[in-house]
């Protein structure tokens, strides 16, 4: 019975388990892995190597620096001191769009912080030793500085409000009593400025707060405001359009009469969006030429994300397109698995298109692999620090190429996770990371690089093993 079959003639897989006959299969015949149609006999090279395409093909690590770098490059020679630097105009955006962001101008003090001395509990601003006399109204949060005290003289006063002058110390509300003469005394000892934030305690006018660089966390959008900012200098987003090609994909309904259901369509805008772009458009284009070219030379966004198309079948014309408008291809494949056929290209000095292969799994590997670090680069985020985890099975690899694949962490170890052919989704939709696999192979117990998606299934208690 032949295998269903998705956009670009892609063999839907069962899961992640290769036999040697499979696996000398796929020597011998070089084929793609799924993710896009084969294009006709390839003969193997001297001594035993694989099929020359197989070497034009780049590396998976390499792969994902070009796309690191890509931002940073241009066509035209840049002046040494700003190479390293995306052309990108800093912007300034209210606290509440900031968040994710990356500050593109150091967060300075703009007044001492606090910016009057403030009482740090509830209790009695005292001034003197005691016994101390207390005043009949007290000292609240939010109004006009009070008026001093004298030795022996007290005030009720609330957290944060300001200290009136000469105030000796706060003595807690929970460390003093009254006698039956209404007079004040301390039940412990108190030393001299006890519980008072003094002016400037945290920071002086004119302080360095943050860094340029520095990614804006709720922390940081607490801080910026108390600091006195209503706006804060960034990066700006990176702008991503995505174009949905293919004349056999429903946007709705169940599949029929050899018309599929579009997952892309719904899972690519969020999924960059989690990766800190700003979705423009998602655009859906008919397999026809002339309508790829006028959608991509007519975006305007940083970033194009393409789906499908990146073979070298009849409806495939994400290549001849880039041909024709002078593209710049910064990468034509790459040794993964699945997502083989993606593809990274400069198509003008400010914008770069993405080319992900039409499966699912493998448009999700292109993203990992070329979206998500040229969208770092682009918006000026560190990147992510690596870290390995022991596999609690061993997990089959590819010949030549890395494999990714979804894993649960349960504990310190990941769990790898079945249905994980590139035209399935169900393994992903419950992976907390995916598991970069070595040609060859990882036995059980194996370190192995885990890359975090940008959320996280924790709770779910959807685990397919």
């Amino acid at each position: 019975m032949t295998a269903p079959r998705l956009r670009d003639g892609a063999p839907a897989e069962d899961s992640d388990d290769l036999d040697v006959e499979e696996a000398l299969a796929l020597v011998r015949e070089a084929k793609d892995d799924g993710t896009g149609p084969a294009r006709g006999p390839r003969p193997a090279e001297p001594h035993g190597h694989a099929p020359a395409e197989r070497h034009r093909a780049t590396p998976w690590p390499q792969a994902r620096e070009i796309a690191a770098r890509a931002a940073r490059a241009t066509r035209a020679p840049r002046p040494a001191a700003t190479s390293s630097v995306p052309r990108r105009t800093p912007v300034p955006v209210p606290l509440g769009d900031a968040l994710g962001l990356v500050l593109a101008a150091p967060l300075d003090a703009l007044s001492d912080l606090p910016s009057f001395d403030t009482s740090a509990m509830d209790g009695w601003a005292v001034a003197g030793p005691g016994p101390w006399t207390v005043r009949e109204e007290g000292v609240l949060a939010g109004h006009a500085q009070p008026a001093p005290l004298t030795d022996g003289e007290a005030v009720r006063i609330a957290t944060g409000a300001r200290v009136p002058a000469d105030t000796t110390a706060v003595l807690r509300t929970e460390h003093g009593r009254t006698d039956a003469q209404g007079r004040l005394h301390a039940t412990r000892d108190m030393v001299h400025g006890q519980d008072i934030r003094p002016r400037g305690q945290e920071c002086r006018s004119g302080d360095q707060l943050l860094p340029v660089g520095t990614q804006i966390t709720p922390a940081v959008l607490g801080l910026a405001a108390a600091a006195g900012y209503d706006t804060v200098t960034v990066v700006p987003r990176p702008r991503a359009e995505v174009l949905v090609l293919g004349d056999e994909l429903l946007t709705e309904g169940l599949p029929r009469e050899g018309l599929i259901r579009d997952a892309l369509g719904p899972m690519l805008p969020p999924w960059l969006r989690a990766l800190g772009a700003e979705v423009v458009a998602v655009r859906r284009v008919r397999d026809d030429a002339k309508a790829l070219h006028k959608a991509i030379t007519a975006s305007t966004a940083d970033l194009i994300v393409t789906t499908g198309g990146t073979a070298a079948g009849p409806h495939d014309h994400v290549h001849p397109t880039l041909e024709r408008i002078g593209a710049e291809l910064l990468v034509d494949g790459v040794k993964v698995r699945p997502g083989h056929p993606m593809l990274l290209a400069r198509t003008r000095d400010d914008q770069h298109l993405v080319g992900l292969p039409g499966n699912p799994l493998a448009a999700v590997s292109g993203l990992i692999t070329l979206a998500e670090p040229l969208l770092r680069t682009l918006a000026a985020r560190p990147a992510p620090e690596p870290y390995t985890l022991p596999l609690t099975e061993p997990v089959h690899g590819h010949p030549y190429d890395t494999r990714l694949v979804p894993v649960v962490l349960r504990g310190d170890r990941a769990v790898p996770l079945h249905y994980n052919g590139p035209a399935m989704l169900r393994g992903i939709a419950a992976a907390d990371a995916l598991a970069v696999v070595p040609p060859g192979g990882a036995r059980q117990g194996a370190e192995t690089e885990l890359l975090d998606l940008p959320w996280t299934t924790a709770g779910i208690g959807v685990c397919f093993t």
